[in-house]
């Protein structure tokens, strides 16, 4: 029972699912897309309706009264001409029917009617006259609309002959149907573009909202927003200056307090270096006998400096450089250079010539040094490699070492997971806090050397 009643959960969701796509396909993506489509469709909408209430309503019913009395004159007129067989007789009941009607009549004896019904104009008016004379006159008749641009021929086949009227046009038809359809189409096409350009101005300045919350989040510092659009977007705008404002008040202070920790705390390394440097090392046994102990305590030194240099770095986070546009090729080479005076085989394989990003130079290069220096410790062989996406840059490094297990790859960029003795574990913890404040993603991969791939990617 409990697996029939999920099947039955699982329907509703997975039409929900499928309606939630489907309407995603048809709207548009973006919000001055999304605003024109609100204010389109109701002004369609009360077109249609007011076509509809003027059309399907006023005109059809003066269309029918028009046409009515012009059918009710012709079959009058047949009547009396029925009753008044003479010649002459038939003479003056047209002439005197046609005056009084403002029509032309002509009575075509011994003629008989080649065409029936009616062809078709834009309209309801063709149709109830074709009806009216249908009802009104007991024999075939035939109205055409083409032949003459102002005027409505009638033919009416009768016992003696055909029956021509001649109408103009003006006297059925009430006003042009595309005239009423222009003037509708023109004011809901002006209305429309007076909209969509208000409505531009109000996107344009959440877009730049947009744009300065993705540079701020890239780490590409800009000038204050100027607040302007609707009431709303202006107090958006004046929130993300203050916001922006504090966190740079924060950083700057943070960075403050930093340097002056990082002073604080190499002085007395650097007067403990001296003292050691200044102990005998010669003539003495006593000397000779700590010769070992000063090289440990100045190897200690060292190494809290090191340890120093990485905290400070971690918690920095490179975030005062200035972003330019850098070459790949060139920074590659100056690391390629560096692992080579290190001891360690690296090369630079593939890459799309001439490719540029933009970051900051020194943070980008410590996160290259950072990830090669952790290859040279485990492998042998490193290639640095790169390529170009869809708005994006992507760095690979390459080594061909044992490589990283997939069930450690998230932990090895936490601060202090350190895999090697003697190391801080803040390498890989640096790297990616320096690629996240570029809006960037740092994560490890599989290497088609057999080793260990780390795999960067960097909007550009």
């Amino acid at each position: 029972m409990d697996s029939l009643s999920g099947m039955d959960n699982a329907a509703p969701q997975g039409w929900r699912r499928m309606r939630e796509r489907l309407v995603r396909r048809i709207l548009p993506r973006s919000l001055l897309g999304r605003m024109l489509l609100i204010g389109f469709i109701p002004l369609l909408a009360t077109q249609a309706i007011s076509l509809e209430l003027f059309y399907g309503h006023y005109l059809q019913v003066v269309s029918r009264r028009l046409s009515g009395d012009l059918a009710t004159t012709i079959s009058m007129t047949l009547d009396m001409l029925e009753r008044y067989p003479a010649p002459a007789d038939r003479q003056w009941i047209l002439e005197d029917a046609g005056r009084r009607a403002g029509l032309v009549m002509t009575l075509h004896e011994g003629e008989s009617l080649h065409r029936r019904g009616s062809n078709h104009v834009l309209g309801p008016i063709d149709e109830d006259l074709a009806h009216d004379l249908q009802a009104a006159v007991r024999w075939p008749t035939f109205v055409d609309w083409k032949q003459a641009h102002h005027r409505v021929m009638i033919a009416v086949q009768t016992p003696i002959g055909v029956l021509q009227v001649v109408v103009l046009r003006k006297r059925l038809v009430v006003a042009p149907v595309w005239l009423f359809v222009a003037w509708a189409s023109g004011s809901a096409l002006l209305l429309f573009l007076i909209a969509a350009l208000f409505m531009r101005n109000q996107v344009r300045a959440i877009r730049r909202l947009a744009r300065a919350a993705e540079l701020f989040g890239l780490g590409r510092d800009t000038v204050p927003i100027v607040p302007e659009g609707a009431q709303e977007i202006r107090k958006a705008a004046i929130a993300f200056n203050r916001m922006r404002e504090r966190i740079n008040r924060f950083v700057e202070q943070r960075t403050t307090v930093l340097a002056g920790v990082s002073h604080d705390l190499r002085t007395p390394l650097t007067r403990l270096r001296l003292s050691l440097a200044m102990l005998p090392r010669e003539g003495r046994v006593e000397a000779v006998s700590l010769q070992p102990d000063i090289a440990d305590m100045i190897g200690d030194i060292g190494e809290m400096e090191h340890m120093i240099e990485g905290y400070l770095s971690f918690a920095r986070g490179e975030g005062a450089e200035t972003p330019v546009v850098i070459r790949v090729e060139d920074m590659f080479d100056e690391i390629v250079v560096t692992l080579r005076r290190m001891g360690a085989q690296a090369a630079i394989g593939a890459l799309t010539p001439g490719l540029v990003m933009t970051g900051r130079p020194n943070a980008l290069r410590r996160v290259l040094s950072n990830v090669a220096e952790n290859a040279r410790r485990h492998a042998g062989r490193i290639v640095l490699s790169a390529e170009k996406g869809r708005r994006q840059v992507v760095l690979y490094v390459d080594d061909d070492g044992c490589g990283v297990e997939e069930s450690r790859r998230e932990h090895v960029f936490r601060p202090f997971e350190s895999g090697a003795a003697g190391g801080t574990g803040l390498g890989l913890a640096i790297a990616r806090d320096i690629i996240h404040a570029h809006g960037g993603h740092i994560g490890l991969e599989t290497s088609p050397l057999g080793g260990a791939r780390v795999r960067i990617v960097l909007p550009n």
